[in-house]
């Protein structure tokens, strides 16, 4: 989400913790984790997450401002302890099937719609790594609704897959509704997220003129997505029981690796 020039340096430390990525953190470690006998462990461990990453940002850099996916951190997870501490076995058993689902919605709601109200998530990350010459160019305010947007999809997807391993398959632990397709879509949310600043960089300094590297190709997105077929290839052979669809998705990945590669 840098555009053509960072703000003053605030050190490495810095930098990660005034990462989107980083923020949604805690959403992530929960909607992988939670399930059946898992709730307490997956809200206490996104809960502590959220409070170290505020904590950690406010000593590293105070002049910090306060992010909307921080606070939506604290909140959300700070409720769901609270309602997790004093919850009947019902609901207890309820949130251990679908929290992880509520989870994956409410960051749906939160990304799309922070755009719905023109102030994308990352775009107040963003704004504490560039230049304040550039928080109103066309390029870095799309570049923020193209990301932000991204990662509003890929936990949308999540949210479905776990909804179906739910509610269709009645398996919370089912290794593609789960496991794979969540994943998948996280990951896919951050290349883009690390692929599409360069891209958006390259192109504006091609329209105005400017000489510079070109836009990495499309094939820098999608090389490392299909070499994470092999691993899930690899999965599939082990927990479940269709053994000929992970040899096909290792063979698969290698071949689409090579191939993506050799149009560099």
């Amino acid at each position: 989400m840098k555009t053509e020039a960072p703000a003053k340096g605030r050190g490495h430390a810095a930098g990660i913790l005034q990462n989107p990525v980083v923020g949604m953190a805690p959403w992530i470690i929960f909607s992988l984790l939670v399930g059946p006998g898992r709730f307490e462990i997956a809200v206490a461990l996104a809960l502590l997450t959220g409070v170290a990453l505020v904590a950690g940002g406010r000593f590293v850099d105070r002049g910090s401002s306060w992010k909307l996916l921080e606070l939506s951190d604290l909140v959300f997870f700070a409720v769901l302890a609270v309602i997790g501490a004093f919850a009947s076995d019902g609901t207890l058993r309820w949130l251990e099937t679908y929290a992880g689902e509520v989870s994956n919605i409410a960051l749906v709601v939160i990304a799309f719609g922070s755009m719905a109200v023109r102030m994308p998530f990352t775009l107040q990350y963003a704004r504490e790594q560039v230049d304040p010459a550039y928080w109103r160019t066309p390029v870095f305010l799309r570049t923020n609704y193209l990301i932000t947007g991204a990662w509003g999809l890929a936990f949308l997807v999540a949210a479905v897959a776990g909804a179906y391993g739910d509610l269709v398959l009645h398996n919370a632990d089912n290794i593609w509704t789960g496991w794979i397709i969540q994943i998948l879509a996280v990951i896919a949310a951050l290349r883009f997220t690390l692929w599409y600043p360069d891209v958006a960089r390259a192109r504006a300094r091609s329209a105005a003129g400017r000489p510079g590297s070109e836009a990495p190709p499309l094939s820098g997105l999608f090389v490392p997505l299909a070499g994470l077929l092999v691993p899930v290839g690899v999965a599939v052979l082990v927990f479940d029981e269709v053994w000929w669809l992970g040899v096909a998705l290792i063979v698969a990945g290698v071949l689409l690796t090579r191939a993506l590669r050799t149009r560099d």
